[in-house]
């Protein structure tokens, strides 16, 4: 009985012995840590001082050329189509003759309306000098004023049948003209669409003109894009009056062409299938370089940019309030700026406020940084 309880007093007393052990080595672990933790090194970073500058935010865009004016040519009385008086392809003026439809019908409606002028003439002749007897009678109470009255009517009716006949002779003129079809811009012409001895009626499609100096070129701007210009030309518009922005063409072997155009028109609907704004630039072609249907590349200057900062999109974050980056302060901790950014150009984010001139920007680090955080820093001479 007594050996029993020296060996559980034994037990209770190892126990014991064991457990402050384990204590005190918790005890000198936690008081590691916490010293591992305020000995910890300020995390390194990299920065790079960064200063204003100016910028052409210039984009090139696909597009393709047309005629500053395509004209359906179309025969505006109907016939026998006798003769295509122009080469097919051959540049003509505005007013050449192109195509001559049979004339004797029209011909022969001509007589016939200046025969019915000429009816119409004698018949009011005769109702005006019947019209100034009756009235002179009427004066003297020789004749009734029911005759009066008929012989007053009989000359209106005259006279309306008159200006009726003369109407004609201008409509019977005008279709004789019509039957030689002239050319109603200048351009390029394109093949005739029926041959000659076919018969047409009016509307028929003879052949097309394509005007092509100036010449334009239509292209497509994203929406974020037309956004840009619609704003740069609003701005444009306050300071000078003009709206037009100048654009240069990328020929399709890589040349520029030898003259700039302008954008003098961009459409104020987006379309909804594409997200892009339709836009149109004008170029002089005053030798037939350029021939539509050619698909052509345009350079753009969308906005002028002033004082503005251009840095490594990698430093930019997100925070709270928005978009942010980290400075670094002369006492080598980081400060976390709000900065408004404009368009990202040939890899470089354009930052358009919250950078001073001078200011430490940190590019490489950043990522677990906050604010009033001590950093050990390296800075760099100048942006890479």
């Amino acid at each position: 009985m007594k050996q029993r309880t020296q060996s559980t007093f034994l037990k209770a007393t190892a126990l014991l012995c064991g457990g402050a052990l384990m204590l005190g080595i918790a005890g000198c672990g936690n008081g590691n840590d916490n010293q591992a933790q305020q000995q910890m090194p300020p995390p390194p970073v990299t920065a790079t001082e960064v200063q204003p500058t100016s910028l052409d935010y210039q984009v090139n865009y696909a597009g393709r050329i047309r005629g500053i004016r395509e004209v359906e040519v179309r025969a505006r009385v109907g016939g026998i189509l006798e003769e295509r008086l122009y080469n097919e392809g051959q540049v003509v003026e505005k007013g050449t003759p192109l195509f001559r439809i049979e004339q004797e019908p029209y011909s022969i409606a001509l007589q016939q309306a200046e025969a019915s002028l000429a009816n119409a003439q004698a018949n009011a002749n005769q109702a005006e000098r019947e019209w100034n007897r009756v009235s002179s009678l009427f004066d003297r109470n020789a004749v009734s004023e029911r005759e009066r009255d008929r012989a007053l009517s009989t000359h209106e009716l005259a006279q309306a049948q008159l200006k009726l006949a003369q109407a004609g002779i201008a409509e019977a003129q005008l279709n004789l003209d019509y039957t030689t079809v002239v050319a109603p811009v200048s351009g390029p012409t394109g093949l005739e669409s029926l041959s000659e001895g076919s018969l047409i009626d009016r509307g028929t499609l003879l052949t097309t003109i394509v005007q092509s100096d100036p010449i334009q070129v239509r292209f497509s701007l994203p929406e974020r894009d037309a956004l840009m210009q619609r704003t740069a030309r609003r701005a444009k518009t306050d300071s000078d009056g003009d709206h037009r922005f100048e654009a240069e063409l990328i020929l399709p072997d890589g040349s520029s062409y030898i003259s700039k155009g302008l954008v003098d028109f961009t459409n104020s609907t987006i379309d909804p299938r594409t997200g892009s704004v339709q836009a149109r630039a004008l170029f002089d072609n005053p030798d037939g370089d350029l021939i539509p249907g050619q698909f052509v590349r345009l350079r753009l200057s969308l906005q002028q940019f002033e004082d503005i900062f251009l840095i490594d999109p990698a430093a930019v974050s997100e925070g709270n309030e928005g978009r942010r980056v980290f400075i670094l302060k002369s006492d080598d901790t980081v400060e976390a700026r709000n900065i408004r950014l404009g368009p990202v150009v040939d890899g470089k984010q354009i930052v358009l406020e919250g950078l001073e001139p001078g200011d430490l920007l940190v590019v490489n680090g950043h990522v677990s940084l906050q604010s009033g955080m001590t950093v050990n820093p390296q800075v760099q001479n100048g942006e890479e």
